[in-house]
């Protein structure tokens, strides 16, 4: 059996606890003490009155009695008799516990009763009031640091990198390049965006030849024939090279050159093949493998993890980062928004109450079964005296009520009692 934890005050709730006791065990002495010596004086030929006064010590000893034995019966046997309907806390235990479960589920679980109290509590003008204090948002911007923080300390790289792989990669993996590539390049040449970059490669094509006489030089001249005199390989090398270098020129400065159409006509192709051409796509598909098989590729995986994984330790860390400033601004609007803007705030606890009401709706038997197993695991006796600790000080005001309202009785009865004869 589960020991239950220590009650707050324990010392000065059993002192509490024998003080009661012994007050409540003090008026019955007290009647008792009275019943016997009303009783010797009558056998001594008391006055009258003396009758009225036995009648209600004897009625405020057998309300005492009657009394201790009801309060002692929760919670063990009087006098350690086996009497039937005592004891009542530890043999009546589990059914307890499950009575609490119930009761908790049909009346403070039910969908009706958490709406109406989220309605009347309003959760959303509160949290907005509470949310648009600078100090409020930054206190829960350095809580959700704290947890980033935790977050991504327990999170192993290995696994993260495993994540990112299976989400990532083999959803990349999945998907065609081909038709995809295609469309995209379809656009970028049908607006003509891609001839900034042509132009830059014809700009950098003119200029290194240019800058580049020698080796242009020294192919012509290595592919001219040994029989060849080397002056007339010369005059034929530097005649190509100037041919290259005008046509290098021509290329870039005439936007309607030949060679830009044919370049352009060659690359609609291309992006019409990407799409319908299966040989250029399976080509597509065969390059898309060989990149994302790579090691680089995993590598570049871990190394963007643990780039992004510093990058938010960092901004966790430093109250004035970016992150931070931007997690305190946001929740400060939102706390606005909530406290000012009604259709925000009908929207917010919409969705408080129906997520409250789903939570009750799917999970109250398992919160209710918390109870009954916690209390089904407690031990009988154990639970029974912390109980009788809680509230025995109180029960031991019904022994002393007892007492009194068993006299009053008793005196009642025996007046009209006299009366009647």
């Amino acid at each position: 059996m589960e020991q239950l934890g220590p009650v707050p005050g324990q010392e000065q709730k059993q002192r509490a606890l024998r003080r009661m006791k012994l007050v409540a065990l003090a008026f019955l002495g007290a009647a008792t003490a009275l019943f016997l010596a009303t009783t010797l004086w009558q056998s001594a030929g008391a006055p009258g009155w003396v009758g009225y006064v036995k009648a209600a010590a004897e009625a405020g000893m057998v309300g005492a009695l009657a009394d201790w034995f009801a309060v002692t019966a929760l919670f063990r046997r009087p006098l350690g008799l086996p009497i039937p309907h005592t004891a009542i806390i530890p043999t009546k235990k589990d059914v307890l516990g499950d009575s609490l479960g119930e009761f908790v589920g049909a009346n403070f679980l039910s969908e009706g009763v958490v709406r109406e109290r989220l309605r009347r509590i309003g959760v959303s003008a509160r949290l907005g009031a509470w949310l648009r204090e600078p100090d409020n948002a930054e206190r829960v911007t350095s809580e959700l640091a704290t947890v980033v923080r935790g977050a991504v300390t327990v999170l192993r790289d290995e696994d993260v990198q495993a994540v990112v792989e299976q989400a990532v990669v083999s959803r990349v993996m999945a998907v065609p390049w081909g038709p995809p590539l295609g469309k995209l390049l379809e656009r970028v040449f049908a607006d003509g965006s891609h001839h900034k970059l042509v132009d830059v490669m014809c700009d950098r094509g003119y200029d290194w030849v240019k800058e580049n006489y020698d080796q242009v030089m020294s192919v012509v001249s290595n592919r001219a024939p040994s029989w060849s005199p080397k002056f007339f390989d010369s005059l034929v090398a530097d005649k190509v090279y100037g041919e290259v270098l005008s046509f290098a020129w021509a290329v870039k400065t005439d936007v309607n050159h030949p060679m830009r159409l044919a370049l352009d006509k060659f690359l609609g192709e291309f992006a019409a093949d990407l799409q319908h051409d299966p040989k250029v796509m399976a080509r597509a598909e065969e390059v898309k493998h060989q990149v994302l098989e790579h090691p680089e590729v995993k590598t570049v995986i871990g190394s963007a993890w643990s780039s992004a994984k510093k990058m938010l330790l960092d901004a966790a860390e430093d109250p004035s980062s970016e992150l931070r400033t931007r997690v305190r601004a946001g929740l400060t609007t939102l706390g606005d928004r909530l406290a000012t803007d009604e259709a925000t705030r009908t929207k917010a606890d919409t969705w408080v109450e129906g997520a409250a009401a789903y939570l009750v709706l799917n999970y109250r038997d398992e919160i209710t079964t918390l109870i009954t197993d916690t209390v089904q695991r407690w031990d009988a006796e154990e639970t029974s005296r912390k109980i009788e600790l809680q509230v025995g000080r109180d029960l031991q005001f019904i022994r002393i009520n007892g007492t009194v309202v068993g006299a009053l009785a008793g005196l009642l009865i025996y007046t009209i009692a006299q009366l009647i004869a």
